[in-house]
């Protein structure tokens, strides 16, 4: 019964996650299974952005883009803030952890926000729940074209090794689905976004997947013996130091912008959480599984944390409107 009400507790995404982890752990897929994985990966991928293109209303998207003076700032926070935090990081930790983890610092830095979790703990705080759920949108559709430039040119070509085939398969699993559902929105968007329950858990699922491909290929690297306790110790603090900056950060630039308090929430949680939704995808686009899993171990420790810490967060500040 307590450990029912433990997993209950625990956000359907990261279980799903940890058993995608487990399961690479014990049973990764290998040899010749692994291109037929990778095709299932990328089919579930493209899925995971059709959906998204189906849901997200062009009118949204038209608000988001004229709220400039919340958006501006965020975007350039979110990428540009962000990234540098994430470049100093990983240049602190880079003869302490494996190379591709050190760079998982940088690409955790240049993710785009969350959409489901930093629109549900903005509107338990009391937030701007309509300027969370644009921003965080907006901010998924250009990450699909900034964070793979933008780790290109942060950490050098040579060291993130993308080329014109990396930016073909963005094109074509990230982008093209995601256009697709946009312009059959007309006839299917309504069908999609009625039945939210159940393509919430094709999402999840399409995210468990590419985790699984990406962390069975870090595992036959012998990613647990790699990444000992020291390692771990010291991915951990800098995580933990990532979220400090990355929370703080967002709250004192929206007080700076002298947002109105549900603004200043909705910035807070949109500016400080990191997707794994396009995290994931992303990375197991660009690299292949053995380098994947290792640049995803930030990502991942971040997204638990920051779930662990935006739920009390959101408590804290759903009190009455101050404006």
């Amino acid at each position: 019964m307590a450990l029912s009400r433990i997993m209950g507790g625990i956000d359907p995404l990261v279980r799903l996650l940890l058993v995608a982890i487990l399961l690479a752990s014990f049973l990764p897929v290998t040899g010749e299974a692994r291109a037929i994985a990778r095709l299932i990966s990328d089919a579930a991928i493209f899925l995971l952005f059709l959906l998204n293109g189906l849901r997200l209303p062009h009118a949204d998207v038209r608000a988001g883009i004229a709220n400039g003076r919340f958006l501006l700032p965020l975007v350039t926070w979110c990428f540009l803030g962000m990234g540098a935090v994430g470049w100093a990081l990983s240049q602190l930790t880079d003869n302490y952890l494996p190379a591709q983890v050190a760079l998982g610092l940088l690409f955790l830095g240049i993710l785009p926000s969350t959409v489901q979790s930093a629109t549900a703990y903005s509107s338990l705080a009391g937030g701007n729940v309509a300027a969370s759920v644009v921003a965080a949108a907006v901010l998924n559709v250009l990450g699909v074209f900034i964070t793979a430039p933008l780790l290109a040119l942060l950490a050098g070509t040579e060291a993130v090794g993308i080329d014109m085939d990396g930016l073909q398969r963005i094109a074509l699993i990230l982008l093209l689905p995601f256009v697709i559902g946009q312009l059959a929105q007309g006839w299917v968007g309504d069908y999609v976004r009625e039945r939210r329950i159940l393509f919430s858990w094709m999402d999840r699922t399409a995210i468990a997947i590419a985790v699984y491909v990406a962390f069975s290929g870090a595992v036959e690297q012998g990613l647990w013996s790699r990444v000992d306790l020291p390692a771990w110790t010291i991915l951990l603090a800098a995580v933990a130091l990532f979220l400090l900056i990355g929370f703080g950060g967002s709250w004192l630039l929206g007080s700076v912008l002298g947002l109105r308090r549900g603004d200043h929430i909705a910035f807070l949680f949109a500016g400080a959480q990191k997707s794994i939704a396009l995290g994931a995808p992303l990375a197991t686009v660009l690299f292949p599984p053995e380098v994947a899993g290792l640049l995803l171990l930030p990502v991942l420790v971040y997204h638990l944390l920051q779930l662990v810490i935006s739920a009390p967060l959101a408590n804290r500040l759903n009190r009455p409107a101050e404006d």
